[in-house]
């Protein structure tokens, strides 16, 4: 059973690392669940018998926070990635080999990612170290949309200010599993939270450059309150919090009706939402004489790709505001914040 501040033996992780092949190659000729197979698991264990710490986590955004605290300590795996949305995945059989592989689990939380519930509960359980990073956050500073039935909204990082209070999160457990790094890991923590505060005075100043009657940000879903809430700007959305919900004709009639007595004219599309209930505002609109154009794609449950800008928190609330802001008639640098944005190739 784990306990707080135990530190794995590297002898311990060899063995289990050992079993967990030998598992993998007996279910080799199974079915399996999902698009992974159980060959990458094999593939992406350390070669060398000097078996480092491992966490593995859920959404991109978390494993961007981990890697940033925990820097070359640990070997830290993300299980989504690019495009994929996190209310509705599935774990398969090589997500859960490698959250059993773990030396400890870390994940956004309330319910964001919904499906991973039951192997969550599992885990600790067994003993497994489990870690939601939202789940700390005072009650006070959450929303609680009324259609989601007394839940919080889990899109925390929409905020930087309340993303940043989970890095504290991550540091503190880093600094549990990690004691030896611990002056490294809080330098770290420390650093990252300077460039935090630096991004989140950027996405006030340009959201802020938004004429005010223009400062309506109308996307797929309802992923942005805590955007709105953070940086002053009215959102609104076919599609409710989670994209397992679906709109029906009243709710696309109401917002295309606002579309046109607003006159917004720019709508977003998200990455990793499909754009079907975009284009029924876009048509419904047009019925009425207004014309509405798609910007985008905003990154609102998943990061750009993997190695690029946007494929990191900062770059991606970054992208997020400067499109927005630019879309929408505000003042923002085409670069964004760090000059190392190309909106140009963004169009939907």
């Amino acid at each position: 059973m784990w306990r707080p501040g135990t530190v794995y033996r590297k002898e311990s992780i060899v063995i289990r690392r050992y079993f967990l092949v030998v598992a993998v190659l007996a279910c080799a000729g199974c079915g399996a669940s999902g698009t992974d197979d159980s060959s990458s698991v094999i593939d992406n264990l350390p070669d060398s018998t000097e078996e480092r710490f491992t966490i593995v986590c859920t959404t991109a955004m978390v494993s961007d926070v981990v890697k940033q605290v925990v820097g070359e300590h640990a070997e830290v795996v993300g299980l989504l990635g690019e495009s994929v949305d996190p209310h509705i995945y599935q774990p398969n059989r090589g997500d859960m080999q490698r959250l059993g592989s773990a030396d400890l689990v870390i994940y956004s939380g309330l319910l964001l990612e919904g499906k991973f519930d039951d192997a969550f509960d599992q885990l600790e359980k067994g003993g497994k170290p489990v870690v939601g990073v939202t789940e700390q956050i005072e009650k006070s500073y959450l929303r609680f949309p009324k259609e989601f039935d007394g839940h919080p909204d889990p899109h925390v990082w929409m905020d930087v200010a309340a993303w940043s209070r989970c890095v504290e999160e991550v540091a503190k457990h880093a600094v549990i599993h990690l004691p030896e790094h611990e002056e490294s890991i809080l330098e770290n923590a420390a650093a990252y939270r300077a460039s935090l505060q630096e991004l989140d005075d950027y996405v006030k100043k340009v959201i802020a450059s938004i004429p005010e009657e223009q400062r309506v940000l109308v996307t797929a879903h309802d992923a942005f309150g805590y955007f709105a809430r953070a940086y002053s700007i009215e959102v609104k959305a076919p599609q409710g919090i989670t994209t397992e919900s679906s709109p029906g004709v009243n709710d696309i009639n109401r917002l295309v009706d606002f579309l046109v007595e607003r006159k917004v004219k720019s709508i977003f599309i998200e990455s990793s939402v499909s754009q079907e209930n975009i284009q029924a505002l876009i048509e419904g609109a047009k019925q009425q004489g207004l014309d509405v154009a798609i910007k985008g794609p905003l990154y609102s449950d998943a990061m750009g790709p993997a190695g690029e800008y946007a494929g990191t928190y900062i770059g991606m609330l970054d992208h997020n505001a400067t499109l927005i802001t630019r879309a929408l008639g505000g003042n923002a640098p085409p670069g964004g914040m760090q000059g190392k944005l190309d909106l140009s190739e963004k169009a939907p």
